[in-house]
């Protein structure tokens, strides 16, 4: 579950077991316990269009060519606990794809900020200016 009224059907998340390169000793060359999350996000009917954009957006690295997001859990000893992590994080990134940026409202310095700024401008030249060496010559 995703949010009060959104979820995710169990058959548009595609996941694969392999053998993992953590923790474990003999048992990660035994047990295929990394887990391999593949989420068809353009093939997705849960996601609203505008969610499914900012998803391709915002997780541009980790999505294959065919519109794929990949995630690889192998943090853990157990293929449960890899297969929740993948899981979690996916929820995380649908519910970050969620949110809704606000959008920027341009505005422009007001005229006391601007005399401010070239008053502390030209103090600091003032300061740099009264650093140099004093000519000799006069």
């Amino acid at each position: 579950m995703i949010t009060a009224n959104m979820s995710l059907p169990e058959d548009e998340i595609e996941e694969r077991f392999m053998c993992s390169p953590g923790p474990g000793g003999q048992n990660v060359n035994k047990v295929a316990t990394a887990v391999q999350l593949r989420f068809h996000i353009a093939g997705s009917a849960a996601l609203p269009p505008d969610v499914r954009a900012r998803l391709l957006r915002l997780a541009r690295p980790r999505i294959t060519q065919e519109g794929y997001l990949v995630i690889r859990a192998h943090t853990f000893r157990t293929r449960e606990r890899n297969r929740r992590e993948a899981r979690e994080r996916l929820v995380h990134w649908i519910r970050r794809a969620l949110e809704v940026p606000k959008r920027r409202v341009a505005t422009r310095p007001s005229a006391a900020v601007r005399r401010r700024r070239l008053a502390d401008k030209h103090a600091r030249g003032a300061v740099k200016e009264r650093r140099r060496p004093v000519a000799q010559g006069d």
